[in-house]
């Protein structure tokens, strides 16, 4: 680990601080420098990575310091929105060279056309090109982007900052909402990157793909040479070796409070046995005088030398916990969630959903059963969650919850932004306490100031656990729970975090991710694979198929 990358640099912050309207600190004075290759840029939620990456693109502007860049930025944020109504050219940036070259095809040979195309003539062979390698070669130029995926609409615009050729390329969570297939392409756009590329993820595959770690936690820099396995067996080294001296230390605290303990009981046999002799007169008093004068300093400098050692002990106990990482683990107690085994949940009956998806015949959900929802990008997964939550009118059929249910979509706007954390969820519960909600909040992570900050100033993965937090700590208890690409925009810390607080849900939980590791940690029951390409049948696939389902589906 060092502490500055030693590569020539084309992105240099220099005493950057920056600080939310609200007051809210995010950095003071950091000091890093991004060279060429690629930079994972990793830390958990809150620590400021996806603010780094909008100062650095120019989004926002630095309280204090500077941000210097070498070249053009293209940057890609974690929320990627585009007017529905654009043509897939205009996303790209081509539309008025491609109007100018059509032109001149035409036999339109005014001057401010070729003026329009410059040196750009293969504009449209070079679009195609590009599209077709994030594989979105059956989209073409004149689609609207209301016709495409949100996982497309990503890869959209990362085709479009591909074309501008940056010299710097900043992406923040790329592959959210990607399914398998469409990570395939990123990955593969991200390996053929030569320039500069800084990219925020919890994507462990596409993190394997970059050449060092930028580790970003208390608002400093740390860096890691190699790919995230290698950073993860470092970091590793690094924590055995920190436990370790936490032992050594804690070991010297207590060898120094016993010595501390050994030298006053001695220095109080001193006392009384100069007391003694005091009372005897044994001796002349000058000499006693001189003695017990003699014995008191050496006591005073005896006490004072293993005070200044016991001192030093917990000052080294100090350093070696912090050099320990401490992610909280949330923990919560959720009895209200409990559902039966057996109790009808939810009933879906020849459902046609919204933008055309539809799911055939009857389905039926008992019981506290944990459903993995799986199908491509398109195939209606969120459409079909949001008809069962009520958000959207089936087009026909039924969509029946049996129970207390509640949505977490990826917006994650069930929190109101003007609001406090606390405020959030107390609008959830309203017959809580304050006292209470401030009590369950805490076993969220949201403790003190923490609990008062505004939503709007939370990241992604605060963001998340206070919308998660709302939704669970809700009265009435849910005991259907539906979940939305979770794990979107949260580091791994927090996915475990998650992972950890649905252990404590005892409700039918029904989860729609491309995320094949977190599914398997919360003990999914049944795999159901939406195909919005074929028939539409909600089809149950074995624990077998599974991995080749996830492939296929994302």
């Amino acid at each position: 680990m060092s502490t500055s990358a030693t590569s020539p640099t084309s992105v240099t912050c220099t005493s950057l601080t920056f600080a939310w309207p609200d007051g809210t600190g995010v950095f003071d004075g950091l000091q890093v420098a991004f060279g060429p290759g690629r930079t994972g840029l990793i830390g958990i939620n809150g620590s400021g990575k996806s603010t780094l990456l909008k100062l650095i693109a120019g989004e926002l502007t630095p309280t204090d310091g500077a941000v210097k860049v070498a070249g053009e930025v293209g940057y890609l944020p974690q929320n990627v929105t585009l007017d529905t109504g654009l043509r897939v050219d205009e996303v790209l940036g081509i539309a008025a060279t491609r109007a100018a070259l059509h032109a001149i095809e035409a036999g339109d040979a005014r001057e401010e056309h070729f003026t329009v195309v410059g040196d750009d003539w293969d504009v449209e062979e070079r679009a195609l090109a590009t599209l077709d390698q994030l594989g979105l070669g059956h989209i073409g130029l004149d689609r609207t982007t209301g016709e495409v995926s949100g996982g497309e609409s990503v890869l959209l615009r990362l085709a479009a900052l591909l074309l501008r050729r940056p010299d710097v390329l900043l992406l923040d969570e790329p592959t959210n909402n990607l399914d398998l297939y469409a990570r395939r392409r990123l990955y593969a756009a991200v390996e053929a990157w030569h320039k500069v590329l800084v990219v925020v993820s919890h994507d462990r595959e596409l993190l394997d793909l970059v050449d060092q770690i930028a580790d970003l936690r208390e608002g400093e820099v740390s860096w890691y040479g190699g790919n995230f396995s290698a950073y993860e067996e470092v970091l590793a080294a690094e924590q055995e070796a920190a436990e370790r001296m936490v032992r050594v230390a804690e070991s010297d605290l207590r060898k120094q409070k016993r010595e501390l303990v050994d030298a006053h009981v001695k220095l109080a046999r001193r006392r009384r046995y100069g007391q003694k002799m005091w009372d005897q007169k044994r001796e002349p008093k000058i000499v006693m005088g001189a003695r017990k004068r003699a014995a008191q300093e050496s006591a005073g400098k005896h006490r004072i030398m293993h005070e200044e050692k016991l001192a030093e002990a917990k000052e080294r106990l100090d350093d070696a916990v912090e050099a320990v990482r401490d992610d909280d683990v949330i923990r919560v107690d959720l009895p209200n969630t409990l559902v039966h085994p057996g109790r009808t949940v939810l009933t879906l009956g020849g459902l046609e959903l919204c933008y055309g998806a539809r799911v055939q015949g009857w389905f039926e959900l008992r019981g506290p059963e944990r459903i993995a929802l799986i199908g491509r990008n398109g195939a209606g997964k969120t459409t079909l969650l949001r008809t069962i939550a009520g958000e959207l009118q089936p087009v026909s059929g039924e969509a029946l919850a049996h129970v207390p249910l509640r949505f977490l979509p990826q917006r994650l706007d069930v929190l109101d932004d003007d609001r406090t954390v606390v405020e959030n969820v107390a609008a959830y519960a309203p017959e809580a306490s304050n006292n209470r909600v401030r009590a369950r909040l805490a076993r969220f992570l949201f403790k003190g100031a923490k609990a008062d900050q505004r939503a709007a100033t939370l990241s992604g993965g605060e963001r998340f656990r206070a919308a998660l937090a709302a939704l669970l700590l809700a009265e009435p208890a849910p005991q259907l729970l539906m979940l939305d690409e979770p794990t979107n925009n949260l580091d791994m810390a927090s996915v475990k975090q998650l992972s950890t607080a649905l252990e404590s849900y005892q409700g039918a939980l029904i989860v729609a991710s491309h995320d094949l590791p977190f599914l398997e940690s919360i003990g999914i029951t049944r795999w159901l694979l939406l195909d919005g390409d074929g028939d539409g049948e909600l089809k149950e696939i074995t624990q077998e198929k599974k991995t080749e389902a996830v492939g296929y589906s994302g």
